[in-house]
């Protein structure tokens, strides 16, 4: 694997989608990129897209594949049809780089996972958020041990939508355009920070429920996780709740990372917790403690770093940050 030295050739199917416009600046700044093929079913936005950047136009991706194949489909459909098409573009040839989630089953992820191994190329997921300067920084520091064993976990995720949100397009808030909820549309990004952060639970328990919105699928989704030393955790999203902070708390033997937009709180004890509770003889007391807030902004976790890291896997014949099998953990 290789890149030309014209750079990359992509080809966009979902390309009406509200997203695509994300991809699309992302794109603008890639170095030598080339747009060169557009397809969506709603032809009459599509085109009008593909008129913008001046591309072919093809209402059926198969027709897209079968006349103009690029080095990488960028994939931005509604998310029952990602399967279908990364398993298209990957046994005809392409790199295929998908919007989140992977898809809406385990089985359909893995038949994904299993077309880009028998095709030689490589399936990324665009969990942007993953590349946010606040997200790498805690992920170095929970690799350096200094969290030590894992204690508990707390992950709080409201994703306020009104009504009007639902009403803004047809699949929204349905089984059949969306394949879930809460959980399918704003639960992946964190659920992949957790994962990617911390490894996935060994046993979850959880249940959903439409509380407030008048849709098929989920507005709530609870969980109680266990990890593998037995440690506890708690999820909470929502589409009904608003006025409260997305936040990802976790807590180890030796410090506690608490991940609020982006600004990232450290809190670390002396001695350790296990070792104060051994050998102290208070009843009460608890070990000392010790904070700082470390501020990383960045781009809240632009797409532009999904294709420079793609890219870069391409020419090294390495695997992207949030490749197939990464994001089916979350």
């Amino acid at each position: 694997m290789g890149l030309p030295e014209t750079g990359m050739r992509y080809a966009i199917i979902g390309c009406a989608a509200g997203i695509a416009a994300t991809h699309l600046e992302a794109l603008k700044r890639v170095p030598h990129a080339q747009i060169v093929a557009m397809a969506d079913v709603a032809t009459e936005r599509g085109a009008a897209r593909a008129a913008e950047v001046g591309c072919p136009f093809f209402e059926d991706y198969r027709a897209l594949l079968a006349a103009n194949l690029p080095d990488i489909i960028v994939v931005t459909t509604p998310h029952p049809f990602h399967a279908p098409i990364a398993i298209a573009a990957l046994t005809a040839g392409a790199h295929v780089l998908v919007e989140k989630p992977l898809a809406v089953s385990v089985r359909d992820g893995d038949a994904m996972i299993n077309a880009a191994e028998q095709s030689g190329k490589l399936l990324a997921v665009s969990f942007q958020q993953r590349f946010r300067p606040v997200v790498e920084h805690a992920k170095q520091i929970i690799a350096s041990g200094e969290l030590g064993e894992l204690v508990r976990v707390l992950l709080v995720e409201p994703w306020y939508r009104p009504a009007a949100y639902y009403r803004s397009a047809g699949w929204r808030g349905t089984w059949k355009g969306e394949g879930g909820g809460v959980l399918m549309n704003q639960g992946p990004h964190p659920l992949d920070l957790l994962c990617h952060l911390i490894g996935p639970p060994s046993k979850v328990w959880g249940w959903t429920r439409t509380r407030a919105h008048a849709i098929e699928v989920e507005d709530t989704a609870q969980a109680m996780l266990e990890y593998p030393n037995g440690a506890p955790g708690y999820l909470t999203l929502s589409t009904a709740e608003a006025g409260v902070e997305r936040r990802m708390q976790i807590v180890g033997d030796k410090a506690v990372l608490e991940l609020v937009d982006d600004a990232l709180r450290i809190m670390r004890f002396t001695p350790s917790q296990s070792e104060f509770r051994a050998a102290s003889q208070s009843m009460w007391d608890a070990p000392a403690t010790q904070s700082e807030v470390i501020n990383l902004p960045g781009d809240g976790g632009g797409h532009l770093a999904v294709y420079n890291d793609l890219e870069a896997a391409i020419r090294t014949s390495q695997r992207p940050r949030s490749d197939g099998r990464e994001s089916i953990m979350g």
